[in-house]
């Protein structure tokens, strides 16, 4: 394993920063994203906000030579969603919409799930638990607990709702690049695994399926879908490892209780 990178205090104010203004990218498409609107519709919202008005650098577009500010994930679709100006939103669809942001040199990762209209009960419950399992997930953070810890409650929550925890893709380490060390599983065992310590920056982002955890990449070489073509929920957030256990930079405001 590389280096894991531990941010000094002035490198935390700045991802502090750049989580804040992330978080505000939400509050803005809360009243945007809604049925009849196109996903690149919301990724050039996205793009004009977060340049224009946040005077930041969409972290996505062009990393991997992937062309959009964000992916937008709908329905059996896990990860790595491409806005498409022809897929309109309709009611009973729920969406992932996976943002970056970076500013000062420091960069933000967050993702939302939206249910559109009046969407079905198994997919409002699976939007819930995967919440759930992420904020799990979250719980587990401070100094001297454990990666495994981590994946171990995300893995937990979900299987005890007769849901499966997607193992291709994963969280991160984050902070002057995008992904650095180290990987976050969203399943394994307590006590393995790398040992958190205070200054650690990451992503917690569970994808989680109600089907299988098998998955399908499309031909386009970016969109994964389920292989059983169930639905899929995702929320992710970055996360700090403070000295007596963990902050939440992407923080949003409806969160804040």
């Amino acid at each position: 394993m590389n280096k894991i990178n531990i941010k000094t205090a002035q490198e935390i104010e700045l991802m502090r920063e750049s989580g804040r203004l992330l978080a505000s990218v939400f509050s803005m498409l809360d009243n945007f994203v809604a049925a009849g609107v196109s996903t690149m519709a919301i990724n050039d919202k996205v793009d004009a906000f977060i340049t224009d008005v946040l005077s930041a650098r969409p972290a996505s577009k062009g990393q991997y030579d992937y062309p959009y500010v964000l992916n937008a994930s709908i329905n059996e679709v896990i990860c790595h969603g491409m806005p498409d100006e022809n897929r309109v939103l309709k009611d009973g669809d729920i969406i992932n919409l996976d943002i970056t942001l970076e500013k000062n040199g420091f960069i933000a990762d967050s993702s939302k799930m939206y249910c559109i209209g009046k969407v079905q009960l198994r997919a409002s419950r699976l939007v819930k638990a995967t919440y759930e399992a992420m904020w799990q997930g979250i719980a587990q953070v401070k100094p001297g607990a454990t990666l495994g810890d981590i994946g171990y409650a995300i893995q937990k929550h979900a299987e005890s709702h007769g849901y499966s925890v997607v193992r291709e893709y994963c969280g991160h380490g984050i902070g002057r690049e995008m992904h650095e060390e180290p990987q976050v599983l969203h399943h394994g065992l307590k006590g393995r695994g790398l040992r958190l310590q205070p200054g650690m920056t990451f992503t917690i982002e569970p994808m989680i399926n109600e089907g299988t955890y098998k998955t399908k990449t499309k031909k386009d070489g970016w969109t994964v879908v389920t292989k059983d073509k169930k639905l899929s929920a995702q929320w992710e957030h970055t996360i700090l490892v403070t000295e007596t256990g963990y902050e939440v930079l992407t923080l949003r405001e409806e969160e804040k209780h």
